[in-house]
Parts: structure tokens; sequence; C-alpha cells
């Protein structure tokens, strides 16, 4: 046991620390990750890991103790985080230096922190044809990729040619596209690896045709899908052949409320949370599911990923 110096949010306290390695980055003790999600719920991590780049983050890796719980998040676009936190170390790669990005050819090489307003500056400003619809999810590329995140008839699995990743070795390494398996919202992602870069496929067009589409589809989802409300976007994957609002829509769950938490009048296929409890969030996505596979004896699986401690 060794006593560690924590930053929380400005103040310093000192707490008692086992297994935690010296790193460079940023440690935050009992961090609300309320305040690292879209839904703006969720209880506190043990310990928050900020590395300050890649180096901190592989020597805290090979460093911890093995029996140390890790879990990463991104951007938090489409978490659920429940009441109780999440046990261990939360790690975020928030520095600058996980966020660099480098045209090469017809590649874009893009760090796992790049978020989709920075990609859409690079995309947008380098008539990157084949990217628009990266630019239209929330969230950072990291997450992207291991969700295989797509909309607009595209996913990552289209654009992905290779991605660095750390194991749960601190070793680094290239994996290729196809050693991901992907399918719908689906990466053969092993849990103990991180995203650190992916390498990206372009066309190269007119700067103002990438614009246009880029401006289409935002247009599109300002139309169809709700602005400006805590939402954590598609909260169920379409099943195959079908559409979840649909199924939520025909089975009544879009007139559910739970607490605070509702389904959008928008698009019902999307929550819309208001109060500051993760459970109402829970409990009215297993309602919507309960209610579907009466209905109509589909299962629908989230594409929200819920996360923590049981209560």
């Amino acid at each position: 046991m060794w006593r560690l110096k924590i930053k929380i949010w400005g103040d310093i306290m000192t707490a008692d620390i086992t297994a935690l390695p010296q790193v460079r980055g940023t440690y935050k003790l009992k961090e609300p990750l309320s305040r690292h999600t879209w839904l703006n719920v969720g209880g506190p991590a043990d310990v928050m890991f900020m590395p300050a780049d890649e180096a901190d983050l592989q020597e805290f890796i090979r460093q911890k103790n093995p029996q140390t719980d890790v879990f990463v998040i991104g951007g938090g676009s489409n978490l659920l985080v429940r009441d109780s936190g999440i046990a261990g170390v939360v790690i975020k790669l928030s520095d600058k230096n996980f966020a660099q990005c480098q045209i090469d050819g017809s590649r874009l090489y893009c760090g796992a922190g790049c978020s989709n307003f920075a990609l859409k500056n690079i995309v947008s400003a380098n008539g990157l044809g084949g990217l628009e619809f990266l630019c239209s999810i929330p969230g950072t590329l990291g997450g992207a990729m291991r969700s295989n995140a797509g909309c607009f008839g595209s996913d990552m699995s289209k654009v992905l040619v290779s991605a660095r990743v750390i194991d749960g070795n601190g070793r680094v390494f290239e994996v290729a596209n196809e050693d991901f398996h992907f399918a719908y919202r689906y990466s053969d992602f092993p849990a103990d690896w991180i995203v650190l870069e992916v390498c990206l496929s372009f066309e190269k067009r007119d700067v103002d045709v990438v614009r246009a589409q880029i401006a289409q589809n935002e247009e599109y989802r300002r139309a169809h899908q709700p602005q400006g409300i805590k939402t954590a976007g598609s909260t169920f994957k379409n099943p195959e052949g079908t559409a979840a609002w649909k199924l939520i829509k025909e089975a009544g769950g879009d007139t559910f409320v739970f607490g605070k938490a509702k389904m959008s009048a928008v698009h019902c296929n999307f929550l819309h949370n208001e109060g500051t409890s993760a459970s109402d969030v829970e409990n009215l996505c297993r309602a919507v599911q309960q209610a579907v596979k009466q209905k109509s004896g589909i299962d629908l699986e989230t594409e929200v990923k819920i996360v923590g401690r049981e209560q």
C-alpha cells in the first residue's frame, strides 16, 4: 500500500489506494460518471484514469495489479451507467494525444479519442468521401469501431482498414479489418483490448460534394430524430427484417414512462431522459423489451450499453 495524491474537481485529497502504478496522467477518485455520458446519469467510478499519452497508458497496464478491473469509456454517447457506478478503474482517453489525425494517401489515421465533431472538420475540409456518415455519429472513433457504429447505409466495417490496439498485457499491435469479424453493430473485440488508433479508407472527392452530403445527413437527423435532449441515440438494435421503432410503437412502448425517463415522441427508439436515476432508464428499457416480446415474440437487443454494479 502506498499513499497517492488524487485530484478531484480541483481539490487535492490523499487516499490509500492499492495496486495503482504511478502515472503521468490523472487519477480521479469516485468520479461521477454522469458527467461523462450523454444520458447524464450513473454512479461514480472507483477510480478514473486519464493517461497522458500512449506510453503512459501502456505503463499503467503493465504495472497494475492483474486483479484490478478496468473499463474504457469513449464519448459516453451510447452508454448507460447504473446508479451504483463502476468498480475498479475507468479509463478515458481524453488527452489530445489520443485525438491526433493524419492523412496519408487514401488513408486517414485517427486517434481513438477523436470526436465526430473533430472528424467532421477534417472530412469536410479535405474532401474525404465515404466518411461523411461518421460525422453524424456522436462519441469517439474508438467507441465507434468497437460497436461497428453506422448510419445512412454504411458502418465502420466498410471504411476501417486496420486498428492499433493495446491488450491486457500492455502489448501494442495492429489488427486488420477482417480479424474483427464485423456484423450489424458488432465486432469480435476482446474485452481487455483498448483501441489506440484507427486507419480509415476514403475516396478523394470535391470538397463541396462532401460538405453537401454531410449537410444532407444532418438535415435528415434534425427532421426525423430528437434534438437537444438527454438521449443516447438508438436505444435498441433493429431486428433482421424490421425496425425497432415499429415494434415498440405496435407494443405500446412509446407511451411508457418511468420516473423522468420515456421514449421520445419524435422517434420512439430514442430514450428521453430528464431525471437523475439510471434505474429509471434501465427499467424503461426492460419494460419496452417485455412489451415487444409479448406482442411480437421478438427479443429486442439494446444498442445502448448498460454497465456497472447491479444494485
